[in-house]
């Protein structure tokens, strides 16, 4: 196996043009760059450079392994990377939890540049609602969640409220008998079947006396709904992105709802420092 030296200067000599130009970059003398390329012809058994004339060319097997030699050098320079993080305690995978009713421009932008600055750290991303995003964070199964702003929280977990918002309307699909009403009436919506979350910690929570049917996520809903089995509060921008034009909006007296959301994170195991610095982005 080739050393990181004798890689780097072939690679140098490369793309510099030179052997000697590649020793001044690489702060040694030109016999050394010289001598670590032969060395790597003879353990390849390739000719990496064609030396007949006075400034050395890639062979057609040089330009091909160059490409592997530098693709070894980024491969170390990552490996060394990490390592260094790790040991100044970067947690090896962040798991984040988030609610469907977020959906955040913000977000997008913050990964784009987490996945710039941390790219071997392992991120898991899990959807959930309500009690089992807070479930989620308590267990340790995810260090940070995104959570429809709740009245109170665990006094072992801590929050901190993110600018954004979103709005959370009623649906139907456009053959349900409620579709073609201009208005209506919330003692007529208790006339057909509810399409309500339910958390799979809490299933019964505040269930109502009128038909029922529940699911532990918007987009499960939104296809009940599609489906035309009742009406349901969904996300605006999940139906938005992915209803298909199969779902019509019901006017309804105090709909839509403005939803304010809350990062959430524990007090007794805090993210570690990328979690830290992707919720700092986040919370700006």
């Amino acid at each position: 196996m080739a050393s990181h030296e004798v890689l780097q200067a072939f690679v140098q000599a490369a793309t510099q043009g030179s052997f000697s130009a590649a020793a001044r970059k690489l702060g040694k003398s030109q016999s050394t760059v010289s001598a670590a390329v032969a060395s790597l012809e003879i353990d390849l058994n390739v000719v990496l450079f064609d030396r007949s004339s006075r400034k050395p060319t890639l062979t057609p097997a040089g330009q091909v392994l160059l490409q592997r030699a530098e693709q070894v050098l980024e491969a170390s320079s990552r490996l060394e990377l990490a390592a260094s993080q790790l040991s100044q305690g970067l947690e090896p995978k962040l798991s984040l939890a988030m609610s469907d009713t977020y959906q955040s421009d913000r977000f997008e932008v913050a990964l784009s540049a987490f996945e710039q600055r941390y790219p071997d750290l392992e991120l898991e991303c899990l959807i959930a609602e309500c009690e089992d995003l807070i479930a989620l964070v308590q267990s340790g199964r995810a260090q940070i969640a995104f959570i429809e702003k709740q009245e109170a929280y665990p006094p072992d977990l801590t929050f901190s409220p993110v600018e954004e918002r979103t709005e959370i309307a009623l649906f139907v699909s456009p053959g349900h008998p409620l579709a073609n009403l201009d208005k209506v009436h919330p003692h007529t919506l208790q006339q057909h079947r509810e399409l309500r979350l339910a958390s799979i910690i809490s299933p019964n929570e505040n269930r109502g006396t009128q038909r029922v049917w529940s699911a532990p996520s918007y987009l499960m809903l939104m296809e009940m709904a599609q489906l035309g089995f009742g009406w349901a509060p969904i996300p605006r921008w999940l139906v938005e992105r992915f209803g298909g034009n199969q779902l019509v909006e019901l006017k309804v007296r105090s709909w839509p709802r403005s939803v304010a959301v809350d990062a959430l994170w524990s007090r007794h195991q805090p993210p570690g420092p990328a979690g830290s610095w992707l919720l700092g982005k986040m919370l700006e």
